[in-house]
């Protein structure tokens, strides 16, 4: 647990500091578990902390977990949904308005665009002492059409001016914020991203072996894997055509694709397309990724645009070594010729290049596998983000 020094004049009134932890959904994800590391390990002596979420369809084994751990702490509001919908936003609101005046909470933490909206207007209506934000990513660029991108920055400097602070997790967050004007550098605090470790041992290899004969992964073949919603930010098509030349030139290769998305049957065309069915995997939605990673030898992520990229940690945290674009804040979460290789956003050949390196010199995947785990476990503690976040917290409550 990370300890802090509780706010004097907070303590007199109540034995604990009342946190709302708050997001729209905890389907996997990295939003949900940064959440879910900053509620089991802010200091349950000072901190008493809710999470309240919209429902989830999609969760992790470690998120049921913990919903199980935390079901006492948990508040699930229906009509909180990613997708906008007027009607069920506002319903959202109105609920959130009457938790926190019914609550009383010091601070209210919202995460993620729709719940940092709604979130952060009825913490401020409510007269919450505290407002903090993390946006989990940035969508001033890359996602929407130029029109609607200007539209929400407009949004994000007006809910800045409620915020207390905003917490980033990169410091292309802080850069973007800083470079569109949502937030002074004073208001802004870079927490770096954290990863849960991930126990290793044999009966995770076992699984391994079960895994393969179900997903009718051969035995001997080199594994190139990508875990991601099927999305065009997330760049598949760019990995799909890529992968179909490896496929043409090694055959002893093999493509998993964990994930679901609107592009899901238009891969699975071009594939067959291809005639290289027996050559690709889509697993669909699986909740032991962790499991499913571990087939791995090798993780590609093509994305056009990317926040952190929370699965290239985890990866690397598992000694795989990943290839992934060069945009976002990837650059900080991959040592590029170390623990990875960085490749421009939509190059084909540069995919194409990478895979190959890697799929042909054993030696260098092993070397960038053992640089991978000691650079996930050097730079992504939890322990080091929740100690900023504690730090921040009694900071504004010393503050106020």
């Amino acid at each position: 647990m990370i300890s802090s020094t509780p706010n004097p004049k907070l303590q007199t009134l109540s034995p604990k500091i009342r946190v709302a932890q708050i997001i729209t959904r905890m389907d996997w994800g990295g939003a949900p578990d940064i959440i879910r590391i900053i509620c089991k390990n802010l200091d349950p002596e000072i901190y008493d902390v809710i999470l309240i979420s919209g429902p989830s369809e999609h969760l992790t084994q470690k998120t049921v977990e913990f919903f199980g751990e935390f079901v006492n702490n948990l508040k699930i509001v229906k009509s909180l949904q990613r997708d906008i919908h007027p009607l069920l936003d506002l319903k959202a609101f109105w609920k959130l308005l009457r938790l926190f005046k019914k609550e009383k909470f010091d601070i209210v933490h919202t995460h993620t665009a729709k719940a940092g909206c709604l979130g952060r207007i009825a913490a401020k209506l409510a007269g919450i002492k505290v407002i903090v934000h993390t946006s989990h990513g940035h969508n001033f660029y890359g996602y929407f059409n130029p029109v609607f991108s200007k539209c929400l920055v407009c949004v994000e400097r007006i809910l800045s001016s409620l915020t207390d602070k905003i917490i980033t997790l990169t410091m292309l967050e802080q850069r973007d914020l800083l470079r569109f004007k949502v937030a002074a550098k004073e208001k802004i605090e870079v927490a770096h991203t954290a990863v849960e470790s991930s126990n290793i041992n044999k009966e995770d290899l076992q699984k391994s072996v079960l895994l393969k004969k179900e997903l009718g992964i051969n035995n001997g073949k080199i594994i190139v894997g990508m875990v991601g919603r099927l999305e065009l930010i997330k760049g598949v098509k760019y990995f799909i055509e890529a992968a179909i030349q490896i496929a043409d030139k090694f055959k002893n290769v093999q493509f998993l694709l964990v994930g679901e998305g609107s592009l899901k049957q238009d891969l699975e065309q071009r594939v067959k397309q291809a005639k290289l069915e027996d050559r690709f995997v889509f697993s669909g939605w699986r909740e032991d990724v962790i499991d499913i990673m571990l087939l791995m030898d090798m993780m590609v992520l093509a994305s056009l645009n990317e926040a952190v990229g929370i699965v290239l940690i985890e990866a690397q945290g598992l000694g795989i070594p990943v290839i992934a674009s060069a945009v976002g804040g990837i650059p900080e979460v991959v040592e590029d010729g170390k623990s990875g290789i960085l490749v421009a956003p939509k190059d084909i050949n540069g995919f194409y290049d990478a895979m190959a390196l890697l799929i042909e010199d054993e030696s260098k995947r092993i070397a960038m596998a053992e640089a991978a785990i000691k650079f996930e476990r050097d730079k992504y503690d939890p322990a080091d983000l929740c100690r900023i976040i504690a730090r921040t917290y009694d900071m504004l409550l010393n503050s106020n």
